[in-house]
This record gives C-alpha cells, structure tokens and sequence, in this order.
C-alpha cells in the first residue's frame, strides 16, 4: 500500500516534498501537528522524485494512526524535460511552485510545508486566511535590520519584502490560471548567475508581488532567531509569548536540530517531539 484515501470535507490540505533521507523529519513534523490540534483532519501531499514504496511505509503507517489521508505524488522526470537543471538547480526546486497543476483538479487549495518544521499551536486559522485574490501567502525573515532584506531588493530587481518559500499557502486555482512552467524554466536560464536561492529567488522575483504577507513571528518563526524576535518587539516576543502564540516553528539554515551540536534554544523541543514519534511508531493502527 503506499496511499491513504479518507474523504471528508474541510479537511487542511499539507503538500511538502523532499528525498527518502529527509521522511523521518516529514514524522516529527506530522507528530508535531497531531498532537497540538488532535481533533483536526489533514491530508498529507508529498511530491517526490522516486522515494520507494519501502521507504514510505513508516509515514503510511504513521497517517493510518492519526487518520490523516496520504497522497504520495511521484513526478515524472518528463514534466522538466525543458527545465534548467544542474547541482545548483535540481528539478525538486521546480516542484513547489508548479505543485497547481500536480494537485487534483478539485483541490483548490493547498498548505505548502518544509520538513524542517513544528508546528506548536492550530493551522486553522491560517488555512482560512483570505488571500484577497493572491497566488500565495508567506512571510518574510528580516532579522534586526532591514539589510538584508534591501540586498534582496536590490539583487532581484523587486520592491516588495524578501519572502520566505518554506511556508507557502496556495491559492491552486489562481496558479493553474497564472503560473506557466515555461515562463519559469526561462527566467532560471535567464538569471541565473543572480540566483543564491534558486527555488526561493524564483519565488520572489516572478510572484513576489502576488503574495500576501503574513506574520512571520507566527507563521513561519525562523528558529535561530529568538533573541532578534525578541529585540525587535522589545521583549514581547519571549519563550511564553512564543509557546502560546507562534504556530510554525521553521528550522531555517544549513544546521539542524537533528545534528550533533545543534546550538540554538528550540533544538531541545525538536528532539522531544522526535522522542514522542519514536513512541507512535510501536503504537497500534486503529
């Protein structure tokens, strides 16, 4: 088996891709949803390359337990055949922002989630977020300064805040209508001596102006970053405000709170919940 179907209304729509190394973090991150709002519904979206059916048996299993819907989509190495790829420019980076035209037609829209994240408080809120017409919502990272966010500008050519693509909602039936794969793979080719980020540059510079941003402290916390939270709402935003209030905790960067020497102040929450899926894996499927 290596799908889940469960139909039920109104239940939060998850999309996340990634390779077979990165499922055991996809599990912390479902653990994480699962036990902050037990009694919602999801259906679990993983856009992938070629993971095994072997390999997918753990989050299978993981989803019959909660009662979540598993939709593995495996993406034909065809669909990029006219695509720019390289080390720097792997066609996965492609996925996310094309992800309207692999979801069912009936899917409107879609939560996008890297798996690098907790989530420690409700998504309802955010799922219903209006969109008042645009392609996306996220958030943008700017730290204690507004520098390197103004380097971004400036680099892209944009005028508006440098957003972050690891938390994206997406409004699939305007992107069906909006997003052309071609116009995409032609910028890339295009620009890309520019690109330091490819997937996310991408983001930024052709649709930038069609996200609505939300707020980062909440939606898509940056993990390293609790003292310039802190600073920038001069001590509101401490470790009680951020348990009751910030909903997605992101591992941003290069280092992970799964790795040896993880420093920063949130790495002891991930390795509880990585505990607590250790535990739900000799739990019983109803």
């Amino acid at each position: 088996m290596n799908e889940i179907h469960v139909n039920t209304p109104d239940r939060i729509q998850i999309l996340t891709t990634m390779s077979a190394a990165y499922l055991p973090h996809l599990q912390v991150l479902l653990t994480s949803i699962r036990i902050n709002q037990p009694g919602e519904k999801f259906d679990i979206r993983l856009m992938h390359s070629g993971i095994h059916d072997d390999d997918l048996e753990p989050v299978i299993r993981q989803c019959s337990i909660f009662g979540y819907g598993f939709h593995p989509v495996l993406i034909d190495a065809s669909a990029f055949t006219d695509a720019p790829v390289s080390k720097q420019y792997p066609k996965e980076m492609y996925y996310r922002l094309l992800a309207p035209f692999f979801m069912p037609d009936d899917l409107h829209r879609i939560l996008y989630l890297d798996p690098d994240i907790l989530v420690i408080n409700p998504l309802r809120p955010l799922w219903e977020t209006d969109m008042k017409g645009n392609l996306f919502a996220g958030a943008a990272h700017t730290g204690k300064t507004e520098l390197a966010n103004n380097i971004n500008q400036l680099r892209l050519g944009t005028n508006h805040p440098y957003f972050n693509s690891g938390v994206l909602l997406m409004d699939l039936d305007r992107g069906r209508k909006e997003i052309s794969a071609d116009i995409i793979f032609d910028y890339t080719r295009k620009h890309a001596k520019e690109l330091l980020l490819p997937d996310q540059d991408v983001l930024n510079a052709m649709y930038g102006a069609r996200i609505l941003e939300i707020d980062d402290s909440i939606w898509n916390y940056d993990a390293r970053n609790y003292n310039n939270y802190l600073l920038r709402t001069m001590g509101k935003c401490d470790m009680n405000w951020v348990m009751a209030n910030t909903v997605i905790l992101h591992f941003c960067g290069k280092s992970k709170p799964w790795q040896k020497g993880y420093i920063h102040r949130f790495g002891i929450l991930y390795k509880h919940y990585s505990q607590l899926t250790r535990q739900i894996k000799n739990a019983p499927v109803s």
